[in-house]
């Protein structure tokens, strides 16, 4: 596969990026030698590879998943324009 300067500027446009006729010139060759690249790597022999995410092995660091109920509600409540039996008070929109 190859890139022209049509293709450039279609994909400028496509990405919102202004860009000059020398710009466009300039970005041929480029993409052209990255679409290379790709396909080198299609070529790549990954039959018995495993996939990874990462190169180095990462562990989660867990914490214990404890439920409470942030122990502030009188300074959330502080916040509201009206509490109401310890909850946010809110008009009432259906009759």
């Amino acid at each position: 596969m190859s890139v022209d300067k049509d293709t450039v500027k279609k994909i400028a446009s496509l990405s919102r990026i202004a860009i000059s006729e020398a710009e466009a010139d300039a970005l041929v060759p480029e993409l052209n030698n990255i679409l290379g690249w790709v396909e080198q790597l299609g070529e790549v022999n990954t039959k018995n590879v495993q996939p990874m995410t990462a190169v180095i092995p990462n562990k989660l660091r867990l914490r214990e998943d404890v439920v409470t109920d942030g122990e502030i509600r009188e300074k959330v409540l502080a916040n509201a324009p009206a509490a109401e039996h310890g909850f946010f008070g809110v008009p009432k929109v259906i009759e």
